[in-house]
């Protein structure tokens, strides 16, 4: 997962001037702006993520801020250790504090929840990834937490991978006719996931199955999912398998000895709870 400088600045930016407006900050601004020293600290257990981001907003409003980071991103954090001690001018720090907590907090809550469902996998070759359901604006950030998490990015975007779903099949007509049409408009390096819903769409995707590199067997049951990876690779060559739909911790459990390549779930996200970490001044 690529992305430059430049375009988390600006992200980070936007996310000030969200919480700053026109006007700046109008209670901070009567501070004199002398340098002061804070912390923040774990309310809770939790994983860290978005440190770098908590410290690039301070930065984008005064370069002269000091860090000292005493937890790094993917550490388990208990509830009352210190995770960074900052110093800096006062009006820039009360001026982003919100911003920068609203991160570190939403992205720690992403890894922690994240690394629930990894650990479940550990030991296995099943990769757990996450989706394109992110909160508008922040697909970066939350995706990144993903990572920090023990999981794997799926596709950024529209863009970056194929992806061939039921609303796709029904506008193209089948299974074949999409993955043909769609063929010789892609680079041929380009990857192809066709995701099946039952299985006439698998059977036909038999026809193109040396175009095809990823089938999602998506809300299949357990029984199922059983009959139809066997019948992937017995006639697919090379075909990887991802199992999507309904994932909990107690169905991950039941799909870590099946013979699969990748299980994702949109909840490593939209059911992500924030983490309290505060910030005090000393």
């Amino acid at each position: 997962m690529q992305f430059s400088k430049i375009a988390i600045e600006d992200y980070i930016l936007s996310f000030l001037k969200e919480d700053i407006g026109f006007t700046g900050d109008i209670t901070s601004s009567s501070l004199p702006g002398k340098r002061i020293k804070a912390y923040i600290e774990a309310k809770e257990n939790f994983i860290l993520a978005g440190s770098p981001f908590f410290q690039k907003t301070f930065e984008m409003l005064d370069k002269s801020f000091e860090f000292i980071w005493k937890k790094n991103e993917g550490n388990r954090v208990a509830k009352g250790e210190i995770i960074a001690y900052i110093e800096g001018n006062e009006k820039a720090l009360l001026t982003g504090e919100r911003t920068a907590l609203n991160l570190i907090q939403h992205l720690s809550g992403i890894a922690t929840n994240t690394r629930k469902y990894v650990e479940i996998l550990n030991g296995t070759n099943i990769k757990l990834l996450d989706t394109r359901k992110t909160t508008p604006g922040l697909r970066y950030f939350e995706k990144y937490a993903t990572k920090v998490g023990g999981a794997y990015n799926h596709r950024m975007g529209l863009y970056d991978a194929v992806m061939i779903k039921d609303n796709h099949i029904k506008a193209f007509g089948s299974v074949e006719t999409a993955v043909l049409e769609i063929s010789k408009n892609i680079p041929v390096t380009m990857s192809i996931e066709v995701e099946i819903e039952n299985w006439q769409q698998l059977e036909e995707a038999i026809k193109v199955k040396e175009l095809i590199n990823i089938i999602m067997l998506d809300n299949w049951s357990l029984q199922e999912i059983d009959r139809a990876v066997k019948f992937i690779r017995k006639n697919f060559n090379h075909v990887e398998i991802e199992i999507s739909g309904g994932i909990t911790l107690e169905t991950l459990k039941m799909l870590r000895n099946k013979d699969i390549d990748y299980v994702s779930t949109s909840k490593l996200i939209t059911r992500a709870k924030w983490v309290d970490i505060s910030m005090e001044v000393e």
